[in-house]
């Protein structure tokens, strides 16, 4: 049977944001950049779901694919350095207090009472003569894994996605094919595992099949089921409910709209901080689907379409800031994989982006009843941070 569920996890700096927003976290001796930060690379996650969304199942980590690209972004020059800036809307801000931002960010991600955790890697050809401020930066800002290795070997392929699993709790495998491309210089890698306990679980024996309205037509799924007081949001176009984990910091947004397509229209950051300011406590009965599933997808189209393209480009791409020859080098493939599973007891998530470098040839608070039975929208969120960690839209959660 096929699935039509759509996930997005969207990656926010800790940096200054518009009143509407909490205040930004701002530990003793630690630097944020104010520039764009928290309001940009919440749209660059909601733009990167615009690209990607459609009719099917999607999952995305777009903290995983941020701070991959980010790494990236420190061997970029020229007008490679400048697209992939405009394309993470990070332009305003300069390259040092980037790398500080998304440290703290990490740091800050992975203090929460839930579990997050994130590691970052460089794989390098043996011998590929790597500029040192390249591999010190993403050493110190990103706490990166570097290894080189013979990548003509045969237990190099192994050897890195061996990484992968020991970094995704075993649920992602391997993001890497043998054989390895005789042109690959290096792997760019990021991982995020995520695992919330529900502040509420809800209650297995109140779990029972019922009818979701998938595009395609009906199916029978095991719904959850609980009446308790939420933080909850209702108008005219949608219902909206907030589910929060551990002690409540972090949640997980659902949005029940009576259109998701013209819900995904509206979706932007500016939207989404107005959606916020709306939930009021209620209490109500929900019933929400399990799900559970995996994705795998190259995002090279996706952040061409969304102006990265020059990077992919093998004649134009400039990555001297990388290795000594890097007005020869491009990112040949940017892949990412994710997994999630949703059920009575809470949410766990992992997921992976990979980055290839090759060198070139050249109202008061209503009673409500809210049965989640139709495609819906959801979100992750970190109240701390103002991260959003998932964002996704369930077309068929069967």
């Amino acid at each position: 049977m096929r699935k039509w569920l759509a996930l997005l996890l969207v990656l926010t700096l800790l940096t200054g944001c518009s009143q509407s927003l909490p205040p930004v976290v701002k530990p003793p001796g630690k630097f944020i950049a104010q520039a764009a930060g928290i309001d940009s690379y919440n749209q660059f996650g909601f733009n990167l779901y615009q690209q990607l969304r459609g009719q099917e199942n999607i999952l995305l980590s777009p903290v995983s694919i941020a701070l991959a690209l980010s790494m990236a972004y420190n061997g970029a020059a020229g007008g490679t350095q400048t697209a992939m800036a405009e394309t993470l809307l990070v332009e305003g801000i300069d390259l040092e207090q980037l790398n500080q931002s998304n440290k703290l960010l990490i740091e800050s991600l992975q203090n929460s009472d839930v579990t997050v955790e994130i590691a970052n890697s460089l794989w390098l050809r043996q011998g590929v003569p790597v500029l040192p401020d390249f591999v010190e930066v993403n050493k110190t800002y990103y706490d990166a894994q570097v290894s080189e290795l013979d990548f003509d070997d045969a237990g190099a392929v192994p050897t890195i996605n061996k990484w992968v699993q020991d970094h995704t709790n075993d649920l992602i495998e391997k993001i890497i094919e043998s054989p390895i491309d005789s042109a690959t210089l290096a792997f760019l890698l990021n991982a995020v595992y995520f695992q919330g306990d529900w502040s509420q679980p809800f209650a297995a024996a109140q779990t029972r099949d019922d009818i979701f309205y998938a595009p395609t037509g009906q199916v029978t799924v095991p719904f959850m089921n609980k009446t308790a007081s939420f933080d909850y949001l209702e108008d005219k176009d949608l219902q909206a409910i907030r589910l929060p984990y551990g002690k409540g910091n972090m949640a997980m947004y659902i949005f029940l709209p009576t259109d998701l397509d013209v819900f995904h229209e509206r979706l932007t950051q500016e939207q989404w901080a107005e959606w916020r300011l709306g939930f009021e406590s209620a209490r109500g009965e929900l019933s929400l689907p399990k799900f559970k599933f995996e994705y795998e997808q190259s995002l090279n189209e996706a952040l061409t379409a969304l102006g990265m393209g020059i990077a992919f480009d093998d004649i134009k791409a400039d990555f001297s800031k990388m290795v000594e020859w890097g007005e020869d080098v491009f990112i040949s493939e940017v892949k990412h994989k994710a997994f999630i599973e949703v059920d009575e007891l809470g949410t766990e998530a992992a997921a992976v982006t990979s980055i290839e470098v090759q060198l070139t040839g050249r109202p008061p608070a209503p009673s409500f009843t809210m049965k989640v039975d139709r495609p819906f929208f959801f979100m992750i969120h970190d109240q701390q941070t103002d991260a959003v960690l998932f964002m996704g839209s369930v077309y068929d959660p069967s």
